[in-house]
């Protein structure tokens, strides 16, 4: 039998498809926000966004609150696929690292703290 490769992430992740607004240099986009942790998330996104770049991402609750966070992209992803219609398929998307959160639109970014875990 094969041998499971074994999981060198040390956050726990929250598996759960949401959507998020991005906010970057050239304007704002929307995205589908997939497997966040205390460090990072991963969004599916339409158009390109480089490495290294830093971005707003903004999550909206149904009962209208907000909380928006200052990222770092550390990765990007592009897949083609074939459809069972037999049309071509693709999705992309960006790995990224969460560096600070914002607590109010006039106070400084809250900076996160690295040795603390978040649930």
């Amino acid at each position: 039998m094969f041998e499971r490769p074994q999981e060198r992430r040390t956050h726990l992740r929250f598996d759960k498809v949401f959507t998020v607004y991005l906010t970057t240099q050239d304007g704002m986009m929307r995205g589908v926000g997939r497997n966040i942790s205390a460090r990072g998330m991963f969004v599916e996104v339409r158009d390109q966004v480089g490495l290294g770049e830093k971005l707003k991402v903004t999550f909206a609750g149904e009962d209208g609150t907000e909380m928006t966070c200052l990222c770092e992209v550390r990765y990007q992803v592009a897949l083609a696929f074939g459809r069972k219609d037999g049309r071509e398929g693709s999705s992309r998307g960006v790995g990224l690292r969460i560096v600070a959160y914002e607590t109010h639109d006039d106070a400084p970014l809250l900076l996160v703290d690295r040795e603390r875990v978040m649930h």
